[in-house]
């Protein structure tokens, strides 16, 4: 089994109810900010990691999401006739993606800083972490309202609680998703077993990232984008 993740899975399937009329008839991950949709400023941040594997899974007018793609060489996997949620939709689509670690990202966020990615692969040590989750403090994540999802520890380790927010991008093994019995799951519960051995880690984005959830989270996101500051 590898040790270095080279394959991606991008989460494209969810309803976006929470954007309203602007994803009656749109999937969400195909609505546009500052002029490119939010699944291709995904996929550019994935380009630099030259993944073997990408996967992009669909559920909401899943066609326009297949027709997207088309020309491109990223897979999709169509989920029907019920979504599968992340936990789900990463099983689902392990046959595409291999038996090693594997990126996972959300794809209804902008970024203004260096890759994620990038930084989640240099901060990886398999020997230690089962899964490393990019997370922001609350100050870097614009827009967002909550308390924070994780407590970021000095060891790099994380527990649930109010402190940093999980961004939506991480590095994960996939082995444990086999002993999951349901069909349709977050990957929440797959956190929570490696939280229980101590292998649940965390690393802190040093730029900004804007959670694109509602329609006024679009102009917050390209204000963002434009902003001069570091």
């Amino acid at each position: 089994m590898r040790h270095r993740p080279n394959a991606v899975m991008l989460f494209a399937a969810g309803f976006g109810t929470r954007m309203g009329e602007l994803t009656q008839n749109t999937p969400k991950p195909l609505l546009k900010v500052g002029g490119k949709t939010l699944l291709d400023r995904t996929l550019e941040l994935t380009k630099g990691m030259s993944p073997a594997h990408t996967v992009v899974n669909a559920h909401y007018h899943y066609q326009q999401v297949v027709d997207h793609l088309r020309d491109t060489p990223v897979q999709v996997v169509v989920e029907e006739p019920d979504i599968l949620e992340t936990g789900g939709g990463l099983r689902n689509a392990l046959p595409l993606l291999g038996d090693g670690p594997v990126f996972t990202s959300n794809t209804d966020a902008v970024w203004r800083g260096p890759n994620p990615f990038q930084l989640l692969l240099e901060a990886w040590q398999p020997k230690e972490m089962d899964a490393l989750l990019l997370c922001l403090p609350k100050e870097n994540a614009i827009g967002h309202k909550g308390q924070g999802d994780f407590v970021l520890r000095e060891t790099g380790q994380i527990s649930r609680g109010p402190g940093v927010v999980y961004s939506g991008i991480q590095i994960l093994k996939t082995g444990g998703l086999k002993d999951i019995s349901e069909t349709s799951f977050s990957l929440n519960l797959l956190w929570d077993k490696m939280h229980q051995t101590g292998r649940l880690y965390g690393l802190t984005y040093p730029g900004k990232w804007c959670d694109v959830g509602s329609p006024e989270g679009i102009a917050i996101a390209e204000e963002m984008l434009e902003a001069t500051d570091v």
